[in-house]
């Protein structure tokens, strides 16, 4: 008993001092130019300092979407002077200008590529009809589903689940556009998901 105690009280230090020179020779050393090894764990590390998750865009888009990752973000739209979408308590959704409580959302994975949008202070659901107007719903229903893309300019779109083809768009006053009179090809779809 005394001797395998010692044994483990042994092991110890060595496991310690094998971690901390593992990851010594991870990080760049001065003078020398970082690999792609180096300076993908430079990102990494950055990212995850700033808790923004991280993202490899040159594989598969769909194929490395994290599942289960909640995101404090606020959807910015650059279209006429840029708006954030919020949702108000009374379940109306606009667009607005300077950032607010409001414009504060949860985008939370409920599967692949597919998110829900939640007003942090609204305490409802960013949901689109079958007529493609946005409403706030304070209940998860199948209309709060949204089909999250990736586009070519790095921002993002939002396609109804429940409805496809009908995404949510804000126009150059702010105001909410119909679901079914706009089309990816149009900024007002665009999003940025800003922190």
């Amino acid at each position: 008993m005394v001797r395998r105690m010692s044994i483990q009280s042994a092991l110890l230090p060595m496991l310690v001092l094998g971690l901390m020179t593992s990851s010594v020779r991870c990080a760049p050393l001065p003078g020398r130019q970082s690999g792609p090894v180096e300076r993908h764990w430079e990102t990494l590390y950055s990212r995850s300092l700033a808790r923004i998750p991280g993202e490899r865009r040159d594989i598969s888009r769909d194929s490395d979407y994290l599942t289960g990752i909640k995101r404090l973000r606020r959807l910015y739209c650059n279209v006429g002077i840029g708006f954030h979408l919020q949702v108000l308590p009374d379940g109306k959704i606009t667009g607005v200008h300077n950032e607010n409580h409001y414009s504060l959302l949860e985008i939370s994975p409920v599967e692949r590529g597919v998110v829900t949008l939640f007003g942090v202070r609204s305490r409802l659901f960013v949901a689109m009809n079958s007529k493609g107007k946005l409403y706030g719903s304070a209940y998860f229903t199948s209309e709060c589903k949204f089909k999250e893309k990736l586009l070519a300019n790095n921002y993002n779109a939002y396609e109804s689940m429940a409805h496809p083809g009908m995404y949510i768009g804000l126009s150059k006053t702010g105001k909410t556009k119909k679901g079914n009179r706009v089309t990816t090809a149009m900024t007002v779809t665009h999003f940025l998901p800003r922190i």
